[in-house]
């Protein structure tokens, strides 16, 4: 089947595939306006090396690098990540969905602190909240274990929260999830009913074959040998009925 064929079929069975494109584009519109639009904001922050381990770099703390710093990094990324920190974001106004880790081909102790909704105005709000949650968090660390207030790793924002910006690939799969399906569907439906209307037609269209079915065969007039094919002999009735019929004269 070729695709002339194919709009053949299409524009002959219009009665079915026009209903299943409707109810396509309503189930798409129906996506769109079910399916919100989310929003994500995130900010940049990095740990710095304590004071007391600056002093031979001139206190400048970006000069003094450790791999302790990316661990710790990874570690409060990890607590952020926590069931309870979750509850103790959310006591203090968080909404959404948050996420911390270590930034992406991160050379140093860099973090991602990234919150997702679907209110712009709270999404910063929320990600402005994580940020100094996560440097209280890291105080409170070093605090437990009793670091001297000039040993203690320190936090310094790199990127502030910034402004939420739209994500729509999530609600543009859905859509084309939604058209692509309810298109098939639609096609599906339109050849199935292509092929009952043909298979019907050819049933109608058979006769049955002369002989077929217990039809007798109608006998050739203009055949000599017809009357011979369907008359049975009887020799011996034959006989006596032309014994008969001859008599003595």
């Amino acid at each position: 089947m070729d695709l002339a064929e194919i709009w053949r079929v299409m524009r002959r069975r219009w009665y079915v595939l026009l209903p299943g494109l409707l109810i396509t584009a309503a189930l798409t519109a129906a996506v769109y306006l079910l399916v919100p639009v989310e929003y994500r904001s995130q900010s940049t922050v990095s740990l710095l090396n304590s004071k007391k381990a600056t002093v031979a770099f001139d206190g400048n703390p970006f000069l003094s690098t450790q791999a302790s710093l990316t661990g710790m990094a990874d570690g409060l990324a990890r607590n952020l990540n926590s069931d309870d920190a979750k509850a103790d974001l959310k006591s203090l106004g968080l909404t959404g969905v948050h996420e911390a880790k270590i930034a992406d081909n991160a050379l140093g102790p860099y973090m991602w602190l990234s919150v997702v909704g679907t209110d712009q105005a709270a999404v910063l709000k929320s990600d402005q909240i994580l940020t100094t949650y996560a440097e209280k968090r890291l105080l409170e660390f070093q605090t437990q274990q009793s670091v001297a207030p000039d040993a203690m790793i320190r936090m310094t924002v790199i990127v502030p929260p910034q402004k939420p910006e739209a994500q729509t690939k999530a609600r543009l799969q859905f859509l084309i999830m939604a058209g692509a399906l309810g298109f098939v569907l639609s096609l599906v439906a339109t050849f199935f009913v292509e092929a009952r209307k043909r298979r019907g037609t050819s049933s109608g269209r058979h006769r049955p074959a002369p002989g077929e079915g217990g039809e007798p065969v109608a006998a050739d007039a203009g055949d000599p040998t017809a009357t011979l094919r369907m008359t049975v002999a009887h020799p011996a009735g034959s006989g006596a009925a032309g014994s008969r019929t001859a008599g003595p004269s």
